[in-house]
């Protein structure tokens, strides 16, 4: 017998031996030490854990970083007390500076404004200055000689004119006459040319319309005929 019982348990491959030592390991660790069935860890479980823990540290790792950066208040701590004035000095110096300029603008706007605010009204004005010389050009010196009726008108006329000559004056509106005067675009307007004046070419010869300026702008330039110079005998004409 006890060699038939040999011979059974060599028959065992050590496969065999194998397996039935991890069924047992298997059977103790499914209890425990008092005999209570112990319940291993679901799937997952241990992955979850393991992100919420990493989870944690890179927010503790963040707000240390935020606690260690220098906020802009410990800057300008930080900065040299004398270059902080030296900055404030000149931010001083250049908003003065913007200031007077633009106080300096607004007058010099303010009194333009003012300079030429009657501008307007003087163009008005200037057709009736017009009218006023017109009427005394039509009369006859002859015919107001001789009619006591005409002299008076004319004298009443010569006087309206004069007053609002006086008035042109007051409020620095000046007549441009530039007869016998070099003509200048900037003042005159060339209305014609007249040939053999024996004047130089470019000389005001005729005034058809009196200018005015008020102050240094021209509120009307004067309508004036141009002396046209003789042309030289040593120039050839080159046109075919």
């Amino acid at each position: 017998m006890p060699g038939k019982m040999t011979e059974k348990m060599d028959d065992k491959t050590p496969f065999e031996d194998r397996e039935d030592e991890e069924s047992d390991n298997a059977d103790e660790t499914a209890c425990g030490d008092d005999g209570t069935p112990q319940i291993p860890p679901q799937s997952g479980e241990k992955g979850d854990s393991t992100e919420g823990a990493t989870e944690t540290s890179e927010a503790s790792e963040s707000a240390e970083a935020v606690e260690d950066a220098p906020g802009e208040e410990e800057k300008e701590e930080e900065k040299d007390p004398e270059a902080q004035i030296a900055e404030l000095e000149d931010k001083l110096l250049r908003t003065r500076a913007e200031m007077q300029n633009l106080h300096r603008r607004l007058t010099r706007e303010l009194e333009e404004k003012a300079k030429y605010a009657a501008t307007a009204l003087a163009r008005d004005l200037l057709t009736a200055a017009d009218n006023l010389q017109r009427a005394l050009d039509s009369i006859n010196p002859e015919a107001r000689e001789q009619d006591e009726a005409l002299e008076a008108f004319a004298a009443g006329v010569e006087a309206i004119e004069r007053e609002m000559l006086s008035a042109f004056g007051n409020h620095n509106i000046r007549k441009i006459e530039p007869l016998d005067e070099k003509f200048n675009p900037e003042f005159h307007q060339a209305m014609f040319e007249v040939e053999n004046t024996g004047r130089v070419s470019g000389t005001v010869v005729e005034v058809v319309q009196p200018g005015y300026l008020l102050h240094d702008r021209l509120l009307r330039p004067a309508m004036v005929g141009v002396a046209k110079g003789e042309p030289s005998e040593e120039s050839v004409d080159t046109k075919v």
